[in-house]
């Protein structure tokens, strides 16, 4: 049988999600409209946003529906904002350099207007480093994705968002990776939006949201027309998509609060890998990081090779970000990490392994059985080419 450990770049759909899914799809009205069949469909949108708007501690008036976590970032990282119904204009977006492309790539800003602040060694933003942008012009945007998809590496985000708000900077939380796995403090601390994806925390693929801090300060609309989504996002709502993102959302509220056994099981998978050779690296390991998060990197494996002969053997794992697969090249937040010192070699990779509540430990210990018996391959097939 197997076994899935690529729960960050997808988590299986849970079954209350599934159940929510099929019951909706035999709701045919329009939300918009005023009859029975409308308000029915509507109801089912409304108890979703209000379970969406709970992971974040939000009213669900704050919460904004979208295709998914890269439209919800395209929305929200545009120079054009509004408040108080008056037109405000940021020139310039900070990102994070290990952040998701969504993010890193600026969105609807400039490129020459996207700074990407380094970070340290353990893939933390360098402080210093937003704290010259913040000072160096006038206020701007500032967007970053509070867990990182490949380390599962924590951003200091009280720290980040106290600083723009100092600063009168605008800040964009991308909390796609933390929703489901930790407490969401970023809008409570006082970010101006946050976004949130339905299929990272076994919802359905296709749907997503961005929450609003604050009712009289929103992003200009990308997609213009009707006035759904109270004129956020013109077009009918995906009605069943909606219901099961709500009801993954409501099924994972109170797990974030426990971490324990989630934790548990990281630590077995990472003293397992460390004592089959003590020259694997835990990335991030000196950081806070998502506690089913481990992205492992050592300097004579090259992590497609590793990530093949998993699949092989019947565990789904991954090589980087799913978004990044089929490129030619090293990962962008490996190269990031290197460059704020880390002792790395972003060409071979890191295989990374996330998973969830579904998996057990022994599925870790069968993991931990199969990438033995690689790496014993490995090291078997290094030896004979020495003696060659």
């Amino acid at each position: 049988m197997r076994v899935y450990l690529d729960h960050n770049a997808s988590a299986p759909l849970l079954q209350p999600a599934r159940d929510a899914i099929v019951a909706a799809l035999g709701v045919f009205g329009n939300p918009s409209s005023v009859h029975t069949e409308g308000r029915t469909a509507r109801s089912i949108v409304a108890k979703a946003r209000s379970e969406v708007a709970a992971l974040a501690g939000a009213e669900g008036e704050a919460v904004v529906f979208t295709s998914g976590a890269t439209e919800a970032a395209s929305t929200c990282l545009t120079p054009h904002w509004m408040r108080d119904g008056q037109s405000l204009l940021f020139p310039r977006l900070a990102v994070i350099d290990t952040d998701h492309p969504c993010i890193r790539e600026g969105g609807r800003f400039a490129f020459a207007d996207v700074t990407r602040l380094p970070v340290r060694s353990d893939g933390t933003l360098r402080l210093d480093a937003l704290d010259a942008w913040l000072a160096a012009g006038s206020p701007g945007l500032m967007a970053f994705c509070e867990a990182n998809s490949e380390t599962g590496v924590v951003q200091p985000t009280e720290a980040i968002v106290e600083r723009c708000r100092t600063a009168g900077a605008v800040v964009v939380c991308d909390s796609v990776q933390a929703a489901g796995r930790m407490p969401l403090e970023a809008l409570r601390r006082g970010a101006d939006a946050m976004i949130l994806s339905a299929h990272k925390i076994g919802g359905p693929k296709g749907i997503g949201a961005f929450i609003l801090g604050s009712p009289t300060m929103r992003p200009a609309p990308l997609l213009t027309g009707g006035a759904q989504e109270t004129r956020q996002r013109a077009g009918t709502e995906a009605v069943p998509l909606i219901a099961g993102f709500g009801a993954a959302a409501g099924a994972v509220r109170d797990e974030a609060a426990r971490p324990a056994d989630l934790l548990a099981m990281r630590q077995q998978l990472e003293t397992g890998l460390l004592a089959l050779a003590p020259e694997f690296i835990v990335l991030g390991a000196e950081a806070p990081r998502l506690p089913q998060t481990v992205m492992i990197h050592h300097p004579a494996l090259r992590a497609e090779t590793a990530q093949i002969a998993m699949d092989l053997a019947g565990f789904a794992v991954s090589a980087g970000s799913a978004c990044s697969s089929g490129k030619i090249g090293g990962s962008t937040v490996l190269e990031a990490m290197a460059r704020g010192g880390a002792a790395i070699d972003p060409s071979q990779g890191g295989i990374r392994v996330s998973f969830g509540r579904e998996t057990g430990a022994a599925e870790i210990d069968r993991f931990l059985a199969a990438f033995a018996s690689f790496w014993a391959r490995q090291a078997g097939a290094a030896l004979v080419r020495q003696v060659a």
